[in-house]
């Protein structure tokens, strides 16, 4: 991401450091015996603009490390500091830099973003997905570099500690704006395969597997249907019997042949039964065919297994609902309410089911908790709010 930084300064509305710096008092006429000569803060950070524009990285550096010093306030100067030095691989240092520039200006959102990168740059991982987190929730579309290296890494750090379906939202999001490539594919094929690994990490022995799963999730997330399809077919024939292979297969025909999908998800119930998600999404699919029997079943095993995973509280609570047994359902969604407060589908699920049960006012509460959270997510992925 070299050079990407800097040019993001204009997004942050940092002046050029020439024009900010107001030029020097007149000199006072020479004394015959004259003080001590001072660093001048206003001279130092002239040098420093100078050594940047000119590409002399080193001195910009050394200058714009001691131009801070003398002046602890000087943003502009924090935000030149970190990202030359984080354009020449100096992460640690430029990790404090940043964290001195967010200190100054909480609401940059590219900033908070480069300093959990930087996190991730020297093994703090949950402190790089806390702030990615935040920066993208401030907003870092000024800068789309920014933005793609901030969501990959989202997704990384998302697959590396175990959220797989959190890690799907911005892998669909690069997948459908970039070419496949070696990264975004290994990225693909670890959550898809559930592997809490970062690419570097996996097993050699399962390097294989896991390009060939993101090769085919890569052409999924990216709509390209028949390559997909293909793919696919290739992924199960080479492995049969391996955890999730069917899984994914089955989620990829849901849209296509329903059956099929169903056929999948219930071989992966087979292969893997006590896996929770199987059952989860065969639940979901049977309540779009309006098969709520077959789709209670479903999330009550689903419940069985995961009491405290929401979607499994909401696919019940959902189907009980449509089965007429409203109060059991409104107690399941209320439970998945709980469990995600910060998800839209749970206050949308809730709402209806406060409808039916006759309960307007939290209805109306509900609706606009799904509203709210609604504009807040599609902030976060950077699509219209509207």
């Amino acid at each position: 991401m070299k050079a990407l930084v800097l040019a993001s300064a204009l997004a942050l509305g940092l002046p050029n450091a020439l024009t900010a710096v107001p030029p020097p008092a007149a000199s006072p006429a020479p004394s015959r015996h004259p003080p001590p000569a001072t660093v001048s803060f206003d001279d130092v950070a002239r040098r420093a603009a100078a050594a940047r524009d000119a590409n002399r990285l080193e001195e910009a550096i050394r200058l714009y490390d001691q131009a801070v010093k003398l002046r602890p306030s000087w943003d502009e100067g924090w935000w030149y500091l970190a990202t030359l030095l984080y354009d020449n691989d100096r992460y640690a240092p430029a990790r404090d830099a940043f964290a001195r520039f967010v200190a100054l200006k909480p609401d940059s959102g590219p900033a908070w973003v480069l300093l959990g990168l930087c996190d991730f740059r020297v093994g703090d991982h949950p402190g790089a997905l806390e702030h990615i987190d935040k920066g993208l929730g401030l907003g870092a579309s000024g800068n789309p570099e920014i933005l793609r290296v901030a969501r990959y890494h989202q997704a990384l750090l998302l697959v590396r500690g175990g959220q797989f379906e959190l890690a799907t939202a911005p892998l669909v999001l690069l997948a459908r704006a970039e070419p496949e490539s070696a990264g975004l594919v290994d990225a693909i094929g670890l959550m898809m395969l559930r592997m809490p690994f970062l690419p570097e990490d996996v097993p050699v022995g399962r390097r294989d597997l896991v390009r060939q799963a993101g090769h085919a999730g890569y052409l999924h997330l990216a709509r390209k249907g028949d390559e997909a399809a293909a793919a696919f077919e290739q992924l199960v024939a080479a492995y049969p019997s391996e955890p999730w292979v069917h899984y994914a297969h089955g989620i990829f025909l849901l849209a296509t042949d329903p059956a099929k999908g169903l056929a999948e998800l219930r071989r992966e119930t087979e292969i893997q039964p006590a896996a929770v998600y199987p059952h989860l999404d065969i639940a979901f699919e049977l309540l779009r065919e309006g098969d709520n029997a077959g789709a209670r079943a479903a999330a009550e095993r689903a419940v069985e297994l995961a009491p405290g995973l929401f979607a499994a509280q909401n696919a019940l609570g959902r189907a009980l609902v449509e089965l007429g047994d409203v109060e059991g359902g409104v107690r399941a969604l209320e439970t998945a309410a709980r469990l995600a407060p910060d998800s839209p589908e749970m206050h949308f699920s809730l709402a209806r089911a406060y409808v039916k049960a006759g309960r307007k006012e939290d209805a109306d509460r509900e609706r606009a908790l799904f509203a709210e959270l609604d504009k807040k997510r599609r902030l976060q992925r950077g699509e219209p709010a509207g």
